[in-house]
């Protein structure tokens, strides 16, 4: 069997590791004589160096949770962390994952029995900054980004098809190029270099984190302390009229605590409910796209960005 079929076999073969795979492309890369596709072999088989070099598919939009200690005993287990509450300089911290570790460390993540999500930890530095803040009369013991399960197993898909897309535009065009001699390129590295930017590190949307009726594109229009703005871009979501309704009951309710229109517990409480419909199914968003995209909406709303 040529090295292409074997790639392409191993490619839409489950039970071929995506390790496997990228070994055999290292072979390929090598009898293309093409360092791009060299160098990115290298990187997904043992990890990226530097943010910059992450491609796309490796950004990942994610969910904050924390366990929480307040007074008399109380607290709060595994509760949402909305970005709203943040400094702005620390959202995308909260919100933003980038897989920098090689492939094999999340493929071994998705192999175990336990279907479970990932937690990514928060610096403690910023356990400490940010602690009090987030839920009243109450501070953080640790926090966490969550880094939902099938968004790991569609990474490693999106490797496996871009994999497959480019072996196979590389066999229409050199059927033996897995079986060049050395030093003989059987493409001009011109050529190669335009088949990998077109099926390897093309424009793609991110991995999605959550459900995939959920757009990360779109244009943004809530303006500040214009609620019929933020019930629009509410209901664009498929958040239900109730819902919306309880929303701006629970901005008016704070806004007589506090004396002003402000991010408070009620409103705090109804993200929290929010995040746990998305994350039960009873609304069309994911758990992860929820509370990026609500957290979002509440603070413009609320003029925190």
């Amino acid at each position: 069997m040529s090295l292409l079929r074997d790639i392409q076999n191993a490619a839409v073969d489950t039970n071929t590791d995506v390790t496997t795979l990228l070994r055999k492309c290292t072979i390929l890369a090598a009898r293309l004589g093409n360092d791009e596709f060299k160098a990115w072999v290298d990187r997904e088989l043992n990890g990226y160096e530097r943010i910059e070099d992450l491609p796309e598919y490796r950004l990942l939009h994610t969910a904050s949770y924390g366990d929480f200690s307040g007074p008399f005993g109380s607290g709060l287990k595994n509760a949402p962390i909305p970005p709203a509450c943040l400094p702005k300089e620390l959202r995308e911290r909260a919100t933003k994952s980038y897989l920098m570790q090689a492939i094999s460390a999340y493929a071994s993540l998705i192999n175990r029995e336990e279907k479970n999500n990932a937690h990514e930890e928060w610096p403690a530095d910023m356990v400490v900054l940010c602690g009090q803040n987030i839920y009243r009369n109450m501070n953080c013991l640790n926090a966490w980004k969550m880094i939902p399960y099938n968004a790991l197993a569609a990474l490693i898909d999106t490797i496996k098809t871009r994999v497959l897309n480019f072996v196979l535009e590389i066999e229409e065009e050199a059927p033996n190029a897995g079986e060049a001699p050395p030093h003989q390129p059987p493409l001009s590295q011109e050529r190669v270099s335009q088949v990998f930017n077109t099926y390897i590190t093309g424009n793609v949307q991110n991995v999605a984190t959550g459900s995939s009726h959920f757009s990360q594109g779109g244009e943004f229009h809530v303006l500040e302390g214009d609620f019929s703005t933020l019930a629009g871009y509410l209901r664009s979501l498929g958040v239900p009229d109730e819902d919306v309704d309880e929303l701006k009951d629970a901005i008016g309710s704070d806004k007589k605590i506090e004396g002003k229109l402000t991010l408070g517990k009620r409103v705090q409480g109804w993200l929290a409910k929010m995040i746990g419909k998305a994350a039960s199914g009873t609304w069309q968003v994911g758990a992860s796209a929820a509370s990026t995209a609500l957290g979002k909406a509440l603070s413009k709303y609320f003029g925190l960005e």
